[in-house]
């Protein structure tokens, strides 16, 4: 999943670990095996939709009058953009209503633009992380995926905090760092950081992912398990 930070608008929302009940909920809405999108709201407090009981258009925008409405956020425009369902894949649709653009994985959207599970949404300073998991999925949130701590060498846990970086500097759901920057950070080959990340996705059990959902995962669950927290050096 792009970079987001220096390029992007900063989050009036506050970074902090996922509180149990939060985790809960998005293990739950996993489970189910339907869409769902997550963000979090002014106050910092997750806030989930689950897409499989929704209308199949949602508008998204500053007015309480839309389906997913981002009252707080003054930078997103009245209404925004539109979410829709079209057979079985969900599209996000900008045809020139917002007055800043809306963004997909770090890049401008105009027109139509088919979601894929793991695909950070942007509107205003919002981002929101728009899942699709399978009903048969063998992934989830759970303690299970999470290695122990110790099992980490010093260099996959630099890596895992590098990559981890713009989550913890960004509000809401950020993109985890490109191979590239990690390597900048730390000072490493672009070919070793992609070595460290393939161990770290064995580690984490997240191998059989889709590419664009891997650092995604690895990154969520790297902080909601406390082995990389905000601030991390």
């Amino acid at each position: 999943m792009v970079r987001i930070g220096a390029e992007m608008a900063q989050s009036p929302v506050a970074i902090h670990a996922s509180t149990p009940s939060e985790l809960k909920e998005r293990i739950e809405a996993e489970r189910r095996g339907t869409p769902f999108l997550v963000y979090r709201d002014g106050g910092g407090n997750q806030r989930l939709v689950d897409l499989a009981t929704a209308p199949p258009m949602l508008s998204i925008g500053r007015r309480a009058s839309n389906h997913i409405p981002l009252a707080w956020d003054l930078s997103v425009s009245r209404v925004h953009a539109v979410l829709e369902r079209i057979g079985d894949s969900w599209t996000l649709l900008d045809d020139g209503l917002s007055r800043h653009g809306t963004y997909v994985n770090g890049h401008r959207r105009t027109g139509r633009h088919r979601l894929a599970s793991g695909d950070l949404l942007r509107v205003g300073a919002t981002v929101m992380l728009f899942c699709a998991p399978r009903p048969d999925s063998s992934v989830t949130a759970g303690e299970a995926q999470v290695p122990d701590v110790g099992r980490l060498t010093d260099a996959q846990r630099r890596v895992l905090v590098a990559l981890c970086g713009p989550c913890g500097r960004s509000g809401g759901y950020a993109a985890p760092a490109s191979n590239q920057a990690i390597a900048d950070e730390l000072f490493l080959s672009v070919d070793a950081v992609k070595t460290h990340l393939r161990a770290l996705f064995q580690l984490f059990h997240v191998q059989q992912l889709a590419q664009n959902q891997k650092r995604a995962r690895l990154v969520e669950l790297a902080l909601d398990a406390g082995i990389v927290v905000p601030g991390d050096p």
